[in-house]
Formats: structure tokens, C-alpha cells, sequence
């Protein structure tokens, strides 16, 4: 959610993602209780997964592992042993996939000669399935998502 930015406290993130995912379970389960579309429901779902599963590792990793750098990858460690209190977790499980992964050709002018890797970004599952969860919903779900409403029915 953050991209590991350190602005907020990382208490205070916690404990909103504690209440962001309480607030979106608490509606998605309105909607399949009056039917929506499945699609809206899966994209939904898509989103309360990995908002789910961020909070598990803020809320575990921390405990379970020591800490990480870029020289060494993290290992468990005993229960409560990690480097991290409870809540105060980063998330340890990321992916990276160069798809292609090449040396620019001499001739091309200013970046002739360096390396050139095709799809760079390092992610985690969780801020995938967020990320693939809400640019369905702005793209497939509008008319949902003009119509959400709070109020008690």
C-alpha cells in the first residue's frame, strides 16, 4: 500500500489496513448477499485478498524472520526472535521476472552498449492482486462503482 515508504508510522498503517479490510469484507459480503455481478465480486475479492494477505505479513513476518539486505536473503528464525514486534512487519516474499534481459546495440544513440532489462519492477503477490484488482474495477466496473452506497437497506 505504502511501497514501503516510510511517511507514516508504521503502527498507524497497520492498524488502517486493519479497518480498510474490515470496511471493503464488510461490503463485499453485502454484495454477494444481494447478488452483484460476479466479476465485481471477483475483482473485489481480488483486492480483500491482497490487503489480506499484506496485513498477514506485517503482522507475522516481523516475528518469524530476521532482517534482510541486499547481500543476503532472510531466514526464519524462532517465534518472536524476528526483527520486527508484532504489527511492525515488512513484507519478505517478492518477486522479480526480467523478461528480457539484453545489451543495447552499439549503434543506438545515448544508451548504445548498456544493459537493457524488460519488466524491472520488484513486487509481491499481494500488491498484485491489489493493483490487477482495482484497475479491473475502474475499467469493467463503472457502473458499480457509481452506484455504491453505505446506507442500510
Amino acid at each position: 500500500m505504502a511501497y514501503g515508504m516510510t511517511i507514516v508510522n508504521k503502527l498507524v498503517l497497520s492498524l488502517f489496513r486493519i479497518v480498510a479490510i474490515s470496511v471493503l469484507g464488510w461490503y463485499l459480503y453485502r454484495q454477494i448477499k444481494h447478488n452483484a455481478r460476479q466479476f465485481y465480486v471477483f475483482c473485489l475479492t481480488l483486492v480483500f485478498a491482497g490487503a489480506v494477505g499484506n496485513l498477514i505479513d506485517c503482522m507475522f513476518y516481523g516475528l518469524v524472520f530476521n532482517a534482510s539486505s541486499p547481500y543476503y536473503v532472510s531466514y526464519f528464525v524462532p517465534f518472536g526472535h524476528g526483527y520486527a514486534p508484532f504489527l511492525m512487519g515488512k513484507v519478505v516474499d517478492m518477486f522479480y521476472f526480467p523478461l528480457i534481459v539484453t545489451t543495447w546495440p552499439d549503434w543506438v544513440p545515448l544508451v548504445g552498449g548498456d544493459e537493457f532489462i524488460f519488466f524491472s519492477p520488484v513486487f509481491n503477490f499481494a500488491d498484485a492482486c491489489i493493483s490487477i484488482g482495482v484497475i479491473m474495477l475502474l475499467i469493467f466496473c463503472r457502473k458499480e462503482l457509481s452506484q455504491i452506497s453505505f446506507s442500510r437497506k
